[in-house]
């Protein structure tokens, strides 16, 4: 009886061992993905003649996008509210594909399918910001 405790105390830390192992590889990994993505939307923040900076603090950073878009700053009340947010938030990354030069195609990508890599592309690719769409449309 004593062995087989001892075999399912063995089992159990094995496998306690294995999540733990396996849950730190993914942490390490969304770490990575996550400090790419950063480092994409400093990039992008950059060349649209903000400081990098600010992509790293939270609120400020959405801020300074709607002001990168030409939207005006009143707008980040709005994305505080659930559901309304969803609507403001395709509208802004819209705005900043069209920022870049981009089709709205891609800033309905830049939202859904692409997360932080979209930011990266823009970052990082030969896009080059043409301005605050937004003001220019009004």
């Amino acid at each position: 009886m004593a062995a087989l405790l001892l075999d399912n105390d063995a089992a159990s830390a094995a496998a306690t061992a294995g999540a733990l192992a396996f849950g730190g590889i993914v942490m390490i990994v969304a770490l990575a993905i996550a400090v790419v993505c950063i480092i994409g939307m400093w990039k992008v923040f950059e060349k649209s003649g903000q400081p990098g900076w600010a992509c790293i603090i939270p609120i400020y950073n959405v801020y300074i996008l709607l002001k990168m878009v030409g939207r005006p700053g009143w707008w980040l009340i709005l994305l505080l509210i659930p559901l309304v947010d969803l609507v403001f938030l395709l509208i802004l990354s819209i705005d900043v594909a069209k920022s870049f030069g981009q089709s709205a195609v891609f800033g309905v990508i830049l939202i859904f399918l692409l997360g932080g890599i979209g930011y990266v592309i823009l970052g990082f690719g030969n896009y080059r910001y043409v301005g605050p769409v937004a003001a220019t449309a009004v």
